[in-house]
């Protein structure tokens, strides 16, 4: 030993635990030879014994230790992390849950434990621990009031807060950091994208602040960026759970579904007793048209959480069996617990009012669904007058003159072929007839046109009108460049089902003028009810409430009839009840508007093997069913305030006929 202090050598030691343990080792056994009951060389010996992997020797040490001294913190959490690693997760968890008891500010037990609640299937638990370990590691005194506030779920006091700190130092990375989780938290996901990308500038190494910022660019559909972002942090950490499972969402986006099954089994064989990857697994299987494996992993994820609400909801989607009365109970048994999540509530809802339509109870399901709908409705906020508004101002600037001053400009591509309309208009059964063609390419709802008008901001559509030919052509050519990653068959044409495109058309003709535009209609109290009890995984928010859905087809139909007048013959009109009654003339003359010859593949469309993503993806792999086009008149009793809003739209709904 060196002629350092024995209190030196301690604190040198312990320094160097987390560089040199093998050197911390030999310093804390030098130690332990004059002083064999000192507290803290028996810490640093035991951690270093772990460190270095001689986990039977650290728990010889830290077990006593922990028993000699219950009320250390540190102790605690040491011999956690060496039980956990030894694979004695019961008795890792108490040292955690002590430690983190003793000191609620330990922020790296509470990781600990949140792997471990994770690794277990507890959710709940690691979940909370993961958000205690958010809340600890806030060290500066001045963001701990921010930090305890969103963790107790103030998040309005703690924006206050953080943006006030940030007016007096705008180059504080902890609190832009902050602030964007909080946007996160409160899907407002393009300003916490615009706040990570600056942590990155202030902290370039940060891995917390990187994964989120994926996350932020994956919940905007922004999946070429994610996953460049996943796969810095992947190529640090490349069995890390979270980014693994955030790697897969991103590349379901962008179609790689080989890849994705793959990373599912992979984490399934590490982690088996976590519910929500046997879900996300299910819905990667129904995707691929692999309904019985999907299936066996909804019932895996219910077995290891009998509450879970999206599983019974996923089952209940796959629309090809009817829900159990067992089912049925065990959902009814899972709404009465109060703890039950809001989330879980509402896919519970769902799902019942699923089971009671299947056998016939109009009224009792029609209760679920409403249900269902007004706690998502809560959770989603939704602005009818801006979507009005939005319709006011394409009719206001998309005259016949403004195209005709515009006529020629624009990208030269013919590529694209656009189904809009409402959700549950037959828009997947119509993409699916097209992508059975051999020269159309199915992809998904792409949502590369939305992202256009967040470019000018609210000065959008007006802006579009200063655009000359070649900033027009530009952004033509960048959406289809965009949207390449989609495309993996090559084919000359790909279709874009994104139903919300429809307020889009006016930037549509200027950008690609040689696109085809589909509008995909139904019955507005057939597509209104059947939207109304589908809980979306994203968007749709006016579909939550009857009469917001009533003044959205209203909207839709009259800004159909706009365009029908301004550019006579440019939207392909199909009626879904048209299409279930007459299949092949609806398709020959889909096909012939398109450009293109008819092929008797596009009947058999059921036979196509192609992922689908949409909550019609059973229904499209089976022939035409004529059954569900008055499903809803049972439901007519409850309709009122969506006819209400409807108005003429009821009964003028087919619009103006658009043969080609």
């Amino acid at each position: 030993m060196s002629d350092a202090s024995p209190a030196a050598t301690i604190a040198r030691a312990a320094a160097l635990l987390a560089t040199d343990p093998a050197e911390a080792g030999r310093l804390a056994e030098g130690l332990f030879r004059l002083a064999p009951n000192d507290p803290r060389i028996l810490l640093i010996l035991g951690s270093a014994r772990r460190r270095l992997g001689d986990l039977g020797a650290a728990k010889a040490v830290l077990a006593p230790l922990a028993k000699a001294y219950p009320q250390a913190a540190n102790t605690q959490y040491e011999l956690g992390l060496t039980l956990a690693e030894l694979g004695e997760p019961a008795q890792a968890s108490a040292a955690l849950r002590q430690a983190t008891a003793l000191n609620r500010d330990l922020a790296d037990a509470w990781r600990a434990l949140g792997d471990l609640a994770f690794k277990a299937g507890d959710s709940a638990l690691a979940d909370l621990a993961y958000a205690q370990q958010r809340r600890a590691s806030i060290t500066d005194p001045a963001l701990r009031g921010a930090a305890e506030a969103v963790f107790a779920g103030r998040l309005a006091e703690a924006e206050d807060e953080l943006r006030a700190h940030l007016t007096r130092d705008l180059a504080d990375a902890t609190a832009t950091r902050m602030l964007a989780e909080l946007y996160l938290r409160r899907a407002r996901y393009a300003d916490a994208e615009i706040l990570f990308a600056r942590c990155l500038e202030l902290e370039p190494g940060h891995d917390g602040a990187r994964f989120s910022f994926a996350d932020a660019l994956f919940r905007q559909q922004k999946a070429s960026l994610a996953i460049a972002e996943v796969e810095a942090l992947l190529a640090r950490a490349p069995k890390d759970p979270a980014y693994l499972n955030l790697y897969a969402a991103c590349l379901a986006l962008v179609g790689e579904d080989a890849r994705v099954v793959a990373i599912y089994e992979g984490l399934l064989a590490d982690y088996p007793k976590q519910p929500r990857l046997w879900l996300n697994y299910g819905h990667t299987l129904r995707a691929i048209g692999r309904r019985g494996d999907a299936v066996a992993a909804y019932q895996k994820s219910l077995e290891l959480a009998p509450g879970l609400g999206d599983a019974y909801w996923s089952l209940a989607n796959l629309k090809v069996a009817a829900l159990s009365a067992g089912d049925e109970a065990a959902m009814l048994a899972a709404l009465a617990r109060p703890e039950l999540t809001p989330e879980d509530r509402l896919h519970l809802h769902y799902a019942l009012g699923k089971a009671l339509e299947d056998r016939g109870d109009a009224q009792g399901a029609f209760n679920h669904y409403a249900q269902g709908a007004a706690l998502r409705r809560a959770e989603t906020p939704y602005d009818p007058e801006a979507t009005t508004a939005a319709v006011r101002a394409a009719q206001a600037l998309f005259t016949a003159e403004f195209f005709a001053a515009r006529a020629g400009m624009g990208s030269a591509s013919e590529a694209p072929i656009f189904i809009v309309g409402l959700p549950r208009s037959g828009s997947t059964l119509i993409e699916q007839i097209l992508a059975s063609h051999s020269q159309i390419e199915g992809t998904m709802e792409l949502p590369d046109i939305g992202f256009i008008p967040r470019g000018f901001a609210d000065a959008y559509p007006e802006a579009l009108g200063a655009l000359n030919g070649a900033a027009l052509a530009a952004l033509g050519d960048g959406y289809v460049e965009a949207t390449a990653v989609h495309r993996k068959l090559a084919r000359p044409f790909f279709i874009d089902k994104m139903p919300n495109n429809f307020l889009h058309i006016g930037l549509i003709q200027l950008i690609l003028p040689r696109a085809r535009i589909i509008d995909a209609r139904r019955h507005p109290l057939g597509s209104g009810f059947s939207a109304f009890k589908q809980h979306f995984a994203k968007g749709q928010a006016f579909s939550y409430d009857l009469a917001d859905l009533g003044g959205y087809y209203r909207d839709y139909v009259e800004l159909m009839a706009h365009f029908d007048a301004v550019l006579p013959g440019r939207i392909h009109r199909l009626i879904y009840e048209d299409l279930i009654e007459d299949t092949e003339r609806e398709v020959a003359r889909l096909l012939d508007y398109c450009g293109l010859p008819f092929e008797e593949a596009c009947l058999k469309f059921y036979e196509n093997d192609r992922a689908v993503r949409t909550v019609s993806s059973e229904q499209v792999r089976r022939p035409i069913f004529r059954g569900g086009l008055d499903q809803w008149r049972a439901y007519e009793p409850w309709l009122g305030p969506l006819k209400e809003a409807l108005g003429p739209a009821l009964e003028g709904w087919r619009g103006a006929r658009t043969d080609s």
